[in-house]
């Protein structure tokens, strides 16, 4: 229940996102939510791999080249998901930061069974 729960507030940021960033477009409701599941699996398997990967250059730039790699799996995301087109290296960087924060403001309240709970 948690895994179908968070892919549909992916795919509601993603739509989102879409709105508000140039360069980022969705092609319908089954594409969003098909890229909210593929960028969750995205983030659970390949994420964690890049961000072994590059852990010297993201100690050197503070953490900020974490910004970098959420764009990166956002564009690998947009390369898998007919229907999801990113225009550049901009509008994913950005794109994945509006994604990351609205996703966690909103799973803030959802705990990893599905259920709502408030922020204590």
């Amino acid at each position: 229940m948690g895994f179908v729960l968070r892919a549909l507030i992916n795919a509601a940021t993603i739509t989102l996102a879409a709105s508000v960033v140039p360069g980022l477009r969705v092609d319908g409701a089954a594409a969003a939510l098909l890229a909210g599941v593929v960028l969750g699996l995205i983030n659970a398997l390949v994420r964690p791999v890049l961000v072994v990967l590059t852990l010297p250059l993201t100690v050197l730039t503070l953490g900020l080249f974490l910004l970098v790699l959420n764009g990166i799996c956002l564009a690998l995301t947009a390369w898998v998901v007919p229907g999801l087109h990113v225009a550049g290296f901009g509008a994913a960087v950005l794109g994945a930061l509006v994604i990351s924060v609205v996703s966690w403001l909103l799973t803030l309240f959802v705990s990893d069974r599905g259920r709502v709970e408030r922020y204590r």
